[in-house]
């Protein structure tokens, strides 16, 4: 990966130290000042962010409780102090946009108890970490990230699903839910939540907190248990015992814990801690910052990795009819689905779970009416590779045989399921599964996983992760789940974070009164084009199309259309979104634009701004709701339309609607 990097010493202007007997308070600017950091390190040590003079985070105290009453930030002495600025390009991999740019300036703190605190003001955001220097090994109790409020603000929070007796128990989870929009006092004080989350500001401004470069050590939860306009963090400790069990076997349940989060090694890096601001909430839909903060890629050759289009029988329950063979986990059903993907150059195929004998974790038991050999053979034949699922238990005791056997075989890369934490261990499963797999060339779509947090950039095979309540739960839940708010609500606030295996494209399509959970043939809340459009406003490297190849075959005009969408871009533009309510997002690749837009359960008409085009004529094939979506969801009407020399073009969308349209340019 090319970085063009430039360094520069910083001005007063930029961070400038106050001695106030013994208490140090910097203040660190972003490179438009727009934004300010006031960090304070007495006895402890407090930040606070603003915008243009508005307090966005009041004093909060941040610090690392150690072993032996030791801490970061609990007493601690300055040593010395180190700012830069950085104006530098990120070369982006498999990513929504081929160059980044990433400006910021930076304060290091140093203090003499072996440890450093690393601030950055960026003009979209801040992040701080906490960096060990010296040269001992350490065990990290606790970590303190306060993030105080000066008002009761409303949240949209993503409580952990289910009932639960204790927090404790709230640790195994699936990270996936809708929003639950609140005010900070009225949270939840029994439940966690996990990031990225958002809270309204004054004045239009949107606050998102989240991390990245969360590598040996665990995930961040969010709580407030208080009734204070005041969220703590909360992490999952270290696990003492597991015993295999979980889903069918094939994850490790967690029966004792230690009374820490982490074992460190010396000279360790913590997590960044992430606050990205915004005046307007399409800004929030088109973050990098997770992103950027990542550590590179270690990755050498990425000339292997082929981002793409998934056939996928998993959703539509091997859903074919018309055969002359009984449809299930057989040969001659994945022969269909593979077939189906040649003639519409799908990349892959995945067999999901049932491949592999049940109830023994063990991937290199494959049930008999399986003859993997034979399946490569045939989707070699026809210019399709296949990908596995993977149970994590099973992954995990014989990764590495696993890797070895299945990529020598001539298999792509592995669906890794049912992980369910992200305390630290798991984490460093993440990180050794993407490794091993790295060096034997497979690519992994971390599915029942926490929410990444920039391993995409350090490990580019990592192509999907999934951490969102996506389509799979239309297949058994009704109307008491609105999918269609949070299909416009998570691009705000899951999606920073990275990619999502939401899984979308299902051709069977219901209003909000006539959905229905079921699991044989399911369907979508919204309209037809709503589906279309999910795989504009989705960022996915690897993109399922979730329906049967029996429906795609009823639908041409649909699948061709989805089928030619890319899942890498050259740029992404938003155009326009309210967090709840509604979104537009442009995507370029290969001087072709893609634009999607998705609406509430409100009918929305928008008006767009196109002036990226530039110059020329420019047309666009447009699929957008029929006239009867709002009782038929299926309803669409496909036609050409030219783009106003003036770039202003007006859409209309139905109730949970969509509108998509792929503009090319006349020659």
């Amino acid at each position: 990966m090319k970085i063009t990097k430039i360094l520069f010493l910083s001005i007063l202007s930029l961070v400038t130290p106050f001695a106030v007997f013994a208490q140090k308070i910097y203040r660190l600017q972003s490179p438009d000042t727009r934004l300010v950091i006031n960090i304070t390190v007495d006895n402890n040590i407090t930040y606070s962010l603003f915008q243009d003079g508005d307090e966005l985070i009041s004093p909060s105290p941040i610090s690392v409780e150690l072993e032996n009453n030791n801490y970061f930030g609990i007493n601690s002495k300055v040593k010395n102090t180190k700012n830069i600025s950085v104006n530098q390009v990120i070369d982006a991999q498999f990513y929504k946009r081929k160059q980044i740019k990433d400006s910021y300036n930076e304060l290091t703190i140093n203090f003499r108890e072996d440890f450093s605190l690393i601030f950055r003001a960026y003009n979209e955001g801040m992040a701080y970490r906490f960096v060990s220097t010296g040269n001992k090994d350490f065990i990290v109790k606790n970590e303190q990230a306060n993030y105080n409020f000066n008002k009761d603000y409303n949240v949209y929070v993503p409580y952990v699903k289910g009932k639960h007796e204790t927090i404790e128990s709230q640790y195994f989870n699936s990270f996936e839910n809708i929003y639950t929009h609140t005010n900070i006092r009225n949270m939840n004080a029994r439940k966690l939540a996990f990031s990225p989350l958002v809270i309204e500001m004054d004045k239009g401004k949107k606050i998102c907190i989240a991390e990245a470069d969360v590598e040996n050590y665990p995930g961040m939860f969010l709580i407030n248990q208080d009734g204070s306009t005041s969220m703590q963090s909360h992490f999952a400790t270290v696990p003492a015992e597991t015993v295999q069990g979980g889903h069918n076997l094939l994850q490790q349940v967690v029966t004792k814990r230690q009374p820490y989060i982490a074992r460190c090694k010396a000279k360790a890096k913590l997590p960044w801690r992430i606050v990205i601001v915004s005046t307007n909430d399409k800004e929030l839909a088109d973050s990098d910052m997770v992103y950027k903060l990542a550590s590179p890629s270690r990755v050498t050759d990425t000339s292997w990795i082929n981002p793409g289009k998934v056939a996928w029988e998993w959703w539509n329950h091997w859903g074919l009819s018309g055969v002359d063979f009984e449809a299930g986990v057989n040969n001659e059903t994945y022969m269909a689905y593979i077939d189906f993907a040649s003639r519409n150059k799908i990349e892959y195929v995945i067999l999901d779970e049932g491949w592999a004998v049940n109830l023994q974790a063990d991937l290199f038991q494959v049930i008999p009416e399986i003859d993997l050999e034979k399946l490569i053979a045939y989707a070699k034949s026809k210019n399709v590779d296949l990908i596995l699922w993977a149970g994590y238990y099973a992954f995990d005791r014989d990764m590495e045989k696993v890797c070895k056997h299945y990529s020598e075989m001539g298999i792509k890369g592995f669906k890794i399921d049912f992980m369910d934490r992200d305390d630290q261990p798991m984490v460093d499963f993440h990180y050794r599964a993407a490794e091993t797999a790295a060096r034997y060339k497979l690519l992994v779509d971390f599915h029942g996983s926490y929410k990444p947090t920039g391993l995409n950039r350090t490990y580019p095979n990592v192509i999907n992760n999934e951490a969102v309540n996506g389509l799979e739960q239309m297949k058994w839940t009704g109307t008491e789940m609105d999918m269609v708010t949070y299909d416009v609500t998570m691009p705000f606030i899951r999606m920073i974070a990275g990619p999502v295996d939401y899984t979308q494209g299902a051709m069977r399509n219901a209003t909000k009164r006539t959905h229905r959970g079921i699991n044989d043939e399911p369907m979508s809340q919204g309209t037809r084009c709503r589906q279309l459009a999910e795989y504009v406003i989705f960022e996915s490297p690897l993109n399922m199309l979730c329906d049967s190849p029996t429906n795609y075959e009823k639908e041409p005009e649909c699948t061709r259309f989805i089928a030619e969408i890319p899942t890498i871009w050259d740029n992404t533009i938003a155009i326009n979104g309210e967090i709840s309510k509604y979104i537009t997002i442009a995507r370029q690749k290969d001087g072709v634009w893609y634009v999607g837009s998705l609406t509430n359960w409100d009918a929305r008409t928008l008006q767009l701004d196109l002036s990226f085009l530039g110059e020329g004529n420019w047309q666009a094939e447009v699929f957008k709701d029929g006239k009867n979506a709002n009782r038929i969801a299926s309803d669409y009407k496909k036609e050409m339309i030219s783009i106003p020399a003036n770039r202003q073009l007006t859409i209309e969308m139905k109730q949970g609607g969509g509108y998509v349209m792929k503009i090319t340019k006349n020659n």
